[in-house]
């Protein structure tokens, strides 16, 4: 028999909810509805999904909180996030993608998106993890023990900011499009604006202070991590 991917549905409006279960039954999925958190826990703890529906907004623990819950907890971080939210602004959509969640789908959306990016985060391809160290020009990466340094200090990176860096760092001196870093950094599932990569970029240079200048932005074809555009003082 053929399997039917369970898609765990958490979402407060019974309305929303019944529609897009019907939606996916129709396209060959099994739907499974939860109202909030603790219910959706209750199903997680018994049978995984193939795919989670996350509304952002939650009575109790909200759909952020939840995604960054289950990504730290090695069982479910396997599995796929869609966070469906009524927030359009940028910034909300970085939080979303910060917490863990593979994509987002905006309120109100039609059943051809829904199904189009249910279907691509399950067949997607996601950057494998490397666990190795990286050091150009005083700027230290470890990706083993999610560390940076510069200059022997530890720098404070976040997530995503961490696989971008760790990305330029492997492909040093070579300029990466938009597109090319959305792809390899957040994988070649993900629907999201290549606008997002300046969000992340601009979030890195500040992060990394003085090695920020390293990060150079190469008009009209990327961006491109390059030891020759900082001179590091002589170490003593």
């Amino acid at each position: 028999m053929k399997h039917m991917p369970r898609v765990l549905i958490v979402e407060d409006e019974p309305a929303i909810a019944e529609l897009i279960s019907v939606n996916l039954r129709h396209n060959g999925f099994s739907p499974i509805w939860a109202e909030d958190g603790d219910a959706a826990q209750r199903e997680l703890d018994a049978v995984l999904p193939d795919v989670i529906l996350l509304d952002w907004m939650l009575p109790g623990q909200s759909g952020l909180v939840l995604a960054r819950k289950w990504r730290l907890d090695p069982r479910t971080k396997p599995v796929p996030i869609l966070m469906l939210t009524a927030r359009g602004d940028e910034s909300d959509k970085v939080a979303g993608l910060d917490a863990g969640a593979d994509d987002y789908i905006t309120k109100p959306f039609s059943t051809q998106e829904m199904m189009a990016r249910i279907r691509s985060v399950l067949r997607r391809r996601t950057p494998e993890r490397v666990d190795d160290s990286v050091v150009i020009s005083g700027l230290s990466l470890d990706a083993g023990s999610y560390r940076v340094t510069w200059q022997g200090q530890a720098m404070k990176i976040g997530p995503t900011e961490f696989k971008l860096l760790h990305f330029l760092m492997k492909h040093a001196e070579r300029v990466h499009s938009r597109g090319q870093l959305l792809d390899k950094v957040w994988g070649d599932h993900v629907f999201i604006e290549e606008r997002t990569v300046d969000v992340h970029i601009k979030r890195l240079r500040e992060a990394l202070g003085a090695a920020g200048a390293m990060i150079e932005t190469v008009r009209g074809a990327g961006y491109r991590l390059s030891a020759q555009a900082i001179t590091t003082p002589e170490q003593v």
